[in-house]
């Protein structure tokens, strides 16, 4: 597409890839979400602690992080489809073994071989979008795509959440598996080979190749500015339910209507989010929601006993900022990398990131206590304060992503 025609309409078949790509991300999103509002009932059912549920959620998260690693250096040797499809079959199958698991040993192990296939899928996705649509359009399509988290909460995490009150925590994820299923099978007889960038030549193998991009002064700054992203909303979410259940007195049944709810305002937001993002400043657009999103978060973590509406409310305002400076900031970092460059750059920024949400869900495990199964949890609002500091540290890192952009952009047109 050109620069010029910004507002013109997608193709059918940019259509149904974008479509592809959402309802994949859906169900990754939601294996991985789905942990948060079972996390009461996994504590209470398997006994655990908040330090065993935090490493139950960073094993996913580090063996998603350490795969994508160690993949990265292939990720612009092979057909993206064929990647996508390889690494989605086997996210299916790990989906599929959490479901069967019945003590915390094989959950952990699980959960660690769901991640290893997983955490590959959103960096093949996002080089996929970054090689068929150009970065006028990215936020737009991105906007789109990250849809996958509200639809996991509107529709996702309460049938979720019902299937587990009726059959146990394990059946949502059978559940997943079947959908993942379907969604396999759309994607080999539907998407098309993504095969451009084999066109440039690659003079590295593949470890040099990984080596190349892990060094390059503007990958590293991209790099940090994602981690520092991804370290304060990994330390708030595996327990965003426990905090819901035990210290704002929602009931379980509440808890499906209270994602729901903010699920519906995710989804209003975020196409909206994608829009602003590729008509004004995305550096500007990421600030206000960052800065935003520290507000909301200080003051939901502080809440004890609350009504339902004022903690509904208080939730869509805070996801507000928190999906509001997503899509900015992928969009520009997006636009750090060339095009032979760009699947291995995905794969290890996309690791980075889950490597470091690994990490911070575990460290929340610490700093998180709960003396029984129905008390109150301890120190949530210093994960809050904590994601505030790194927020405002992340604004300037992707300050300078946004400079560096904006030269290359600007070098194309001399």
């Amino acid at each position: 597409m050109k620069k010029d025609n910004a507002s013109a309409s997608f193709t059918p078949y940019q259509q149904f890839v974008v479509f592809i790509l959402a309802i994949t991300q859906f169900s990754v999103i939601l294996d991985f979400m789905i942990m948060s509002p079972l996390g009461d009932m996994l504590m209470k059912s398997m006994g655990l602690t908040t330090r065993q549920f935090g490493i139950a959620v960073s094993a996913y998260a580090i063996s998603a992080g350490v795969s994508g690693l160690l993949t990265a250096g292939f990720a612009d040797k092979f057909d993206r489809k064929k990647l996508l499809l390889f690494f989605y079959i086997g996210f299916v199958v790990g989906t599929a073994l959490c479901g069967m698991v019945n003590t915390y040993p094989m959950l952990v192990a699980a959960r660690i071989f769901t991640g290893i296939f997983g955490g590959v899928i959103g960096s093949i996705s996002m080089a996929i979008i970054t090689d068929l649509f150009d970065i006028h359009h990215r936020g737009r399509v991105l906007g789109m795509v990250q849809m996958g988290f509200a639809a996991s909460q509107v529709l996702g995490i309460p049938v979720s959440l019902y299937v587990a009150n009726i059959w146990g925590w394990q059946s949502p994820f059978i559940l997943v598996a079947g959908l993942g299923a379907v969604i396999t099978i759309l994607i080999i007889t539907s998407l098309k080979p993504v095969t451009k960038h084999l066109e440039v030549k690659q003079e590295r193998d593949a470890l040099n190749h990984l080596w190349h991009n892990l060094t390059k002064g503007n990958h590293r700054m991209a790099f940090m500015a994602t981690c520092l992203l991804s370290l304060g909303g990994f330390m708030m979410m595996p327990f965003g339910s426990a905090f819901a259940i035990n210290n704002l007195k929602l009931t379980n049944e509440q808890l499906p209507l209270l994602f729901m709810l903010a699920g519906i305002g995710t989804m209003i937001i975020m196409p909206l989010a994608g829009k602003l993002a590729d008509k004004v400043d995305k550096f500007r657009m990421f600030t206000v929601a960052s800065v935003w999103m520290m507000i909301m978060t200080v003051i939901y973590t502080s809440l004890g006993a609350t009504p339902m509406w004022i903690v509904v409310s208080l939730y869509i305002l805070m996801m507000a900022g928190m999906m509001g400076r997503m899509v900015p900031s992928v969009a520009l970092v997006s636009g750090i990398p060339d095009m032979a460059d760009r699947g291995a750059f995905m794969s290890i920024n996309s690791s980075l990131q889950q490597i470091a949400g690994g990490f911070a869900a575990a460290v929340a495990g610490r700093i998180v206590v709960q003396h029984d199964k129905t008390s109150p949890l301890e120190h949530y609002d210093t994960l809050a304060y904590i994601m505030c500091a790194l927020s405002a540290v992340a604004i300037f890192m992707l300050y300078r992503v946004n400079v560096l952009v904006k030269n290359r952009l600007h070098e194309k047109t001399l």
